[in-house]
């Protein structure tokens, strides 16, 4: 799962909205520092201020989602098909970039869906994670993680300022954000071929996605 399939259903509480965006951040902003399952859970309890206490469920509440996507069966059998079609347009030997790619194409098609079935929503949630500070996670993940980042409250600013999930519902968008991600794990640019595979790949999520979403309670 991506940002908008992780939060969509918490635009209500704006410390738990950006605890389930935390992880992606951190894989964006600055790769060296995670905050796990088994870091995170004696956060989500006890005697802290209640922002903590939610940001905290949120992280969680990302892993949990995350585990059980992982495990759907919509999801493997996506991407393997996506990772042995792409050899078509991803000539290599390792493989690895196909493989990345097979991987974070359901992700993104899936909060592509979301976005084009509800476009208010994601008004919504970039609005509401616009009432947390930037400085404040990153602060509590300085508190929380093994490792201190001095990359992340710039990150989010930027993610809120250019608003980029709204690229994924137009394949050239697409392309262009799934190159970002390319450069920041060290993986080959992809092709601008690849514009002829992603309506396909977009049109078997979108069939998908029920099976692919968590239940709705």
């Amino acid at each position: 799962m991506n940002y908008f399939a992780h939060g969509q259903r918490f635009l209500d509480d704006p410390y738990y909205l950006a605890g389930t965006a935390l992880p992606d951040w951190l894989s964006a902003a600055d790769r060296r520092v995670r905050v796990r399952s088994k870091t995170i859970r004696p956060y989500c309890e006890g005697d802290r201020p209640q922002e903590l206490l939610r940001f905290a469920q949120g992280v969680a509440q990302h892993h949990f989602d995350d585990d059980r996507f992982h495990q759907t069966r919509a999801f493997i059998e996506l991407s393997w098909t996506f990772t042995s079609e792409l050899k078509e347009w991803l000539r290599e030997e390792s493989g690895n970039r196909r493989g990345f790619l097979g991987h974070i194409l359901v992700e993104l098609l899936l909060d592509a869906y979301l976005i084009q079935q509800t476009p208010d929503q994601l008004k919504t949630y970039f609005q509401q994670l616009r009432a947390v500070d930037p400085a404040w996670i990153e602060a509590q993940v300085n508190e929380i993680a093994p490792r201190k980042t001095e990359r992340l409250a710039w990150f989010i600013g930027l993610f809120l300022e250019a608003e980029f999930l709204w690229d994924y519902v137009d394949d050239a968008g697409l392309l262009s954000r799934l190159n970002g991600v390319m450069s920041r794990v060290g993986l080959e640019r992809l092709p601008r071929e690849l514009l002829e595979f992603l309506p396909s790949a977009r049109s078997r999520v979108y069939e998908r996605s029920a099976e692919l979403l968590p239940p709705a309670d």
